[in-house]
């Protein structure tokens, strides 16, 4: 009676492991984070999409978020045709609000760079320390080397907003970066630099002219890999349904999570899930099958 026991035993904590990792599975890889569509190389959490974006980009009570050294900032949409990421910055001035920034900046070592579509423009910098700045000439003319020399239209614009005109200073104190160039570590420091505030655009929305129709945000650029290929067994795992993920082990191996809660290393397989929303897959009804009968024989 103690070894029927002591094998139903054995065979019960053998079931629980075997079943625990599709049980777990079934809540990991979700296809949407509030309004935004997620796919591959993004995820809603750890285990999905891609290892390298994980720690970038977070799905939290229904807010996809990105993040960086500099802080957290709402995701608005994704275009995965031209893989392009675009994001707000609370701190953002616009025609309806100037205030004031830290800046904004991007990890180094981060697979996203700028989009060539995005513009800084640098509000109220000082003519004095700033380093954006280079005395030249006599009196009062100054160069300015790291400003764009066609920025000068932006800036007018900007200024022609109410609330940034009421910084009450001088169309000159605006500085516009287009394309982007913030050097190797994508920074852009206000401090440093001596600015109070920036504002952000990544289009015009046909209408150039109107500064209150712009498309204020930051427009992020992301690869998925060095040849920017899609890989192969990310397309066949989405093709049949399932969320392209990674196992928790130290190689982070690639798996496909499929909607009856289990996953596979290629695709998903099967058809409908259980009504309890968890299978067990072909190899491991087979093993839990050798299992059961060798107890048998044994008992």
């Amino acid at each position: 009676m103690l070894l029927k026991t002591s094998s139903f035993t054995l065979f019960s904590s053998l079931l629980i492991a075997l079943l625990l990792p599709s049980l777990i599975s079934s809540q990991t890889c979700q296809k949407s984070c509030g309004k935004v569509l997620i796919k591959y190389p993004f995820g809603t959490g750890p285990g999905c999409g891609d290892p390298r974006f994980q720690p970038y980009i977070t799905c939290n009570q229904q807010q996809l978020t990105f993040t960086t050294h500099t802080g957290c900032y709402p995701i608005t949409s994704i275009d995965y045709n031209n893989q392009v990421i675009y994001i707000s910055d609370p701190t953002i001035s616009t025609c309806s609000c100037t205030q004031p920034s830290k800046g904004f900046g991007l990890d180094w070592d981060a697979p996203f760079s700028f989009h060539d579509d995005t513009i800084f423009a640098l509000l109220d910098c000082s003519t004095t320390s700033s380093p954006i700045y280079k005395a030249g000439g006599s009196g009062n003319n100054l160069t300015f080397p790291m400003c764009d020399s066609q920025g000068s239209s932006i800036c007018s614009l900007l200024y022609s907003c109410e609330a940034v005109s009421r910084l009450s200073l001088p169309i000159s104190t605006c500085c516009v970066y287009t394309p982007v160039d913030l050097g190797p570590s994508f920074e852009m420091d206000l401090q440093k630099l001596q600015c109070t505030s920036y504002s952000a655009l990544y289009g015009y929305n046909s209408q150039e002219t109107n500064p209150e129709g712009w498309k204020y945000g930051i427009a992020i650029k992301y690869k998925f890999n060095f040849d920017n290929d899609y890989p192969g067994l990310c397309a066949s795992c989405e093709k049949s349904n399932g969320v392209c993920g990674y196992d928790s082990g130290p190689y982070k191996s690639f798996v496909c999570n499929c909607p009856g809660g289990f996953n596979t290393t290629n695709d998903c397989f099967y058809g409908q899930s259980w009504s309890s929303g968890s299978r067990l897959k072909a190899g491991t009804l087979a093993v839990l099958s050798f299992i059961w009968f060798s107890l048998l024989d044994f008992m």
